[in-house]
């Protein structure tokens, strides 16, 4: 199995892309031909500093399967503290961004204690979106709902396609948004948030950008390229700061408005005396583009 995984890491590429390494995690079939396990439902590929992870089970509807989330975050982690990644953008396959929980993985036959391992495993990844030290953009084309639409919102950046839809709908099966609300509630304002837990209506991709769920709107030919845009010019700035200046930003929005402010100042006086906080202030005062170190170190006193 590891060689074979060595070989699928060698190849470098996925799905015939030019120039992208392809994140394999191991042997797909057994020696007899056989599958040795199920087919992965996310893949993920790199190029350019740009690490794609797509929800490919289309035919589940890119559902939040246990499954499904084990794979999300593997393909989140590989190689997380390498400085070749600057900018990981999550999509899904087919007209469903995702539909949330896998409901058959929810019925009584499953257990109490399965039941729980599903939302832990769903609320690690969650959290773990803000934790990165790269930002994380979602990139919608299609329908948001239940843990979908939390996978949105818990993103960093999100951008949609005008034919996109968000919603909230368990309580139409019984089953309410309880932990979707935890990143919709912060996300939307309360009343907008609540209508939608409590309705399960679908909001549009406007009425999404208007509340605060997604950061921009485009028609759905232009959002790969929208998206590409923001990764690309993300990719323009120093990894370590942008690590440092996301971290504090959501350190600091659980803190009241005095203690922020000293968490933040400590920050900055931190960013000042990294590497690339000096060169890149060197740089604009020289009149000359900076040249990024990556690398997190301190500058020479």
């Amino acid at each position: 199995m590891a060689a074979a995984a060595r070989l699928c890491r060698l190849r470098g590429k996925l799905s015939g892309r030019p120039g992208a390494l392809a994140l394999c995690s191991g042997a797909r079939h057994a020696s007899g031909g056989r599958r040795e396990a199920e087919a992965k439902p996310s893949r993920a590929w790199q190029a350019g500093g740009i690490r794609n992870v797509v929800l490919s089970n289309p035919q589940r509807r890119n559902a939040l399967s246990l499954a499904m989330l084990k794979s999300l975050r593997e393909d989140l982690l590989r190689d997380i503290d390498s400085p070749d990644l600057r900018v990981i953008i999550i999509s899904g396959e087919g007209p469903v961004f995702s539909s949330g929980h896998d409901l058959k993985e929810l019925s009584p036959e499953t257990g109490k204690k399965y039941h729980l391992e599903v939302f832990e495993t769903c609320a690690e990844l969650m959290t773990l979106l803000s934790k990165l030290p790269v930002p994380v953009i979602a990139k919608v084309n299609g329908l948001a709902t239940a843990a979908g639409c939390q996978l949105v919102a818990s993103c960093d950046i999100a951008v949609a396609s005008e034919e996109s839809r968000f919603a909230t709908p368990g309580v139409n099966v019984g089953l309410f948004c309880s932990t979707p609300a935890v990143p919709v509630g912060r996300s939307l304002p309360r009343k907008v948030a609540l209508e939608m837990l409590f309705t399960g209506e679908p909001i549009t991709a406007r009425e999404a950008l208007l509340h605060g769920l997604v950061s921009r709107v485009v028609p759905a030919e232009k959002l790969e390229d929208e998206t590409l845009r923001i990764a690309h010019k993300i990719c323009e700035s120093s990894r370590s700061v942008l690590a440092l200046g996301k971290a504090a930003f959501y350190k600091q929005m659980a803190q009241d408005v005095d203690t922020a402010y000293r968490t933040t100042s400590g920050v900055m006086v931190d960013n000042l005396a990294l590497e690339d906080g000096r060169e890149g202030i060197e740089a604009f005062l020289c009149k000359r583009k900076p040249v990024w170190s990556q690398s997190g170190r301190k500058g020479s006193p």
